[in-house]
């Protein structure tokens, strides 16, 4: 089990996450690896957040007799990923739940401030309905993270969860500092932030890794 523990953060340290993210970190693993490995995790890291959905009782019919099943209640939610990295988580839970809408939220951050900036913002005329599973592969400085749940409540989301990789306590910190409402999932928290805002020992540019642009 993990040693760290905070309020509203769930860490998923189930032995075929940290396999699969032990992996990953390694400088050596391929583009392709990397991107396979993070639909994975993605997948398993999904079924941990959806795990208390509400259902609603479903009549219906079997091969062999009547009987009441349960399906999900109320609309469709929706997964957001910041962009660019965020596309990684995104496959791998739409196999999971592929009715699911997508919003996404476009943000870069600035070399100097390292605070986050938006470019790009779209979601369903009516998120404000649904459950909103922010996905980020890292939760560094927790600026985008906040930016992109600031931009979601503007659209009058009540209902949100973020999802990400591999997180930071300074990222923690602040995240939950800024939403205390929003509940965090990560695959792992590591020790600290260097001084350009990266994850220590983290595994390195997620976008990078993932797109091939190293």
């Amino acid at each position: 089990m993990t040693a760290f523990a905070a309020d509203g953060v769930t860490v998923v340290d189930h032995p075929l996450v940290t396999h699969k993210l032990s992996i990953m970190r390694a400088k050596e693993t391929s583009t392709v690896q990397f991107r396979t490995l993070l639909r994975e995790i993605s997948t398993l890291l999904c079924y941990e957040v959806t795990r208390e959905l509400p259902l609603e009782d479903w009549p219906l019919e079997t091969p062999v007799g009547p009987t009441t099943g349960r399906k999900i209640e109320g609309k469709k939610l929706v997964f957001v990923p910041i962009l660019r990295a965020g596309l990684g988580l995104v496959e791998g839970m739409l196999d999971l739940v592929p009715s699911a809408r997508v919003a996404h939220v476009g943000l870069y951050r600035d070399p100097e401030t390292l605070e986050a900036v938006e470019y790009y913002f779209r979601a369903p005329e009516d998120v404000a309905d649904r459950l909103c599973v922010v996905v980020d592969p890292m939760l560094a400085t927790g600026g985008s993270a906040i930016a992109a749940i600031d931009r979601l409540k503007a659209r009058g989301v009540r209902d949100l969860r973020f999802v990400c990789l591999v997180a930071a306590p300074e990222g923690v910190a602040r995240l939950r500092a800024a939403h205390p409402d929003v509940p965090v999932w990560a695959a792992a928290v590591d020790g600290h932030l260097n001084d350009h805002g990266y994850i220590v020992p983290g595994l390195g540019d997620a976008g990078d890794r993932l797109f091939g642009t190293r």
